[in-house]
């Protein structure tokens, strides 16, 4: 079962038969519990409180000995979120595997047709009794709406970048006028080697979410890249416009998460004017996604729409071969269009081009990052969960989210989105605990994609605002150090 939503904590099984544990469990001392599955399993007080659908300052409380487990319904959220063992579980006071009180919105629907017959290698097995009814000690728990060993892997230990620096620079450089940036250091053919190997470096911070590193380093790198435009000829420029077209792309990215449209437009504009100028179909094609991004982010969102049907046709009529790149390209760029279908509300438009992106994903075969696009089934289904929250289809993402095995999925910017997403359609869904800790776990995977993003600092908000007492406090706390405003 290795990689999976269950193995959030692995818990030793001799554990569970260590006379301290006997004794916490008998004293039914779940801060005591806590601290020996800390101590033994290394769990820390996030995953606790993302298996047991907790908060994490409750689970805080709960370790120092300032809130006491009383309730029964809690006692078995935190059995069957560390999977306890049956004689754990009879030491604890509790049924062996307790039936009832399952909360809906955790519960995965046992399916007949025939798209849900095919399932991630290494999935977890689900019960399902005779009354319709999952076991909930077999049941994926919270966590397990991402199907990952991802907890386990980047929550131990994830580098905490700050917020982005450097916007005044990154827009004169934007603008070409950014003086002092040492751009000379580019200006020779021999160092077209070092563009490429920059760009590649920008390209993976930013799917890193790192994004003031790659603020940091964009005015000396567009500043070269404008030079050694100009200044090569033949094969080595088209290379370079290739390579300028990929660095403003990453640059619009990163400005149309930060809210500022009008410099992300410029950015855009930039790579598609790099693009045609390669003469490379493929790239133009790759463009045009951070084109129809920028439209749809600027309130144009049907003709942002069309923009990617468009482009996605010329693409077909262009492109000489149909290889992984081509599909690549092709699905990411009907993805976008998708997106800008949901935004507008145009149901029927979404989800034709979703199931043409799925077709392309199954032509490629699996998910893969050529062309930067992250591209592939499991990226399909990405979309699918954001496209359903834009439509306000809030079970149907949150059931389509519960399907992905995030292993698959190597992009961390992709898997954080994911989660916010879900967050969101927890939210739709008036589960405000799930997406309180959902938006957690996000901003631990990827601390810049949730601060820094107007969007998600927005979803914040509207989480304080709609909260019952209890997780509103949570929220609010965790909004005060994201520096969220009220």
């Amino acid at each position: 079962m290795s990689g999976r939503a269950n193995d959030l904590i692995k818990i030793p099984a001799a554990l569970w038969e260590r006379p301290e544990m006997a004794d916490a469990l008998r004293d039914r001392d779940i801060s005591r519990v806590f601290c020996l599955v800390r101590q033994y399993a290394g769990a820390s007080q996030t995953q606790l409180a993302i298996a047991c659908a907790l908060s994490q300052p409750k689970v805080s409380a709960i370790m120092r000995g300032s809130h006491q487990v009383e309730k029964l319904d809690v006692f078995e959220r935190i059995a069957d979120g560390l999977r306890m063992p049956p004689p754990a579980r009879t030491a604890l006071g509790l049924a062996f595997a307790a039936r009832s009180g399952a909360d809906p919105a955790l519960l995965i629907p046992a399916r007949d047709d025939a798209s849900s017959t095919a399932t991630s290698k290494g999935s977890a097995a689900r019960t399902v009794l005779p009354d319709g009814e999952e076991d909930p000690v077999l049941r994926r728990t919270f966590v397990s709406l991402t199907g990952a060993s991802l907890f386990g892997a980047v929550l131990a230990g994830t580098e905490r970048s700050g917020s982005a620096a450097g916007i005044e620079a990154f827009a004169a450089a934007l603008a070409g006028y950014a003086p002092g940036t040492n751009a000379a250091r580019y200006a020779t053919v021999s160092d077209l080697g070092a563009l490429s190997r920059t760009v590649k470096a920008a390209k993976l911070r930013y799917q890193a979410c790192q994004y003031a590193k790659v603020i940091e380093h964009m005015p000396p790198l567009l500043s070269g890249l404008r030079a050694a435009c100009s200044g090569l000829a033949g094969d080595q420029q088209r290379r370079a416009f290739v390579l300028s077209a990929e660095a403003h792309h990453t640059a619009a990215s990163i400005l149309l998460k930060l809210g500022d449209s009008g410099l992300a437009w410029l950015a855009a504009d930039r790579s598609l004017q790099a693009a045609h100028a390669s003469g490379d179909p493929l790239t133009v094609a790759s463009s045009a996604r951070i084109i129809t991004h920028a439209l749809a982010s600027s309130g144009h969102r049907t003709a942002a729409a069309s923009t990617a049907s468009s482009f996605a046709q010329q693409l077909d009529h262009d492109a000489q071969a149909r290889g992984p790149e081509f599909y690549s390209v092709y699905g990411a760029l009907l993805l976008r269009g998708a997106i800008a279908a949901a935004q507008s509300d145009d149901r029927r438009t979404a989800h034709e081009l979703l199931d043409e992106a799925d077709s392309a994903g199954r032509q490629l075969g699996a998910d893969a990052n050529l062309r930067w696009t992250a591209f592939g089934p499991v990226n399909v289904q990405l979309h699918r969960v954001y496209i359903a929250v834009s439509l306000g289809d809030a079970g149907t993402a949150i059931d389509t989210a519960r399907r992905i095995n995030l292993d698959q999925v190597t992009v961390t910017e992709r898997k954080a989105s994911l989660l916010i997403d879900t967050s969101r359609a927890f939210l739709q869904y008036g589960k405000h605990e799930r997406s309180y800790l959902t938006l957690r776990a996000a901003h631990d995977i990827a601390p810049e994609e949730v601060a820094s993003r107007p969007a998600v600092r927005q979803l914040a908000r509207d989480l304080i605002t709609t909260a019952p007492p209890s997780v509103q406090r949570q929220a609010a706390d965790f909004a005060d150090q994201l520096g969220v405003t009220r």
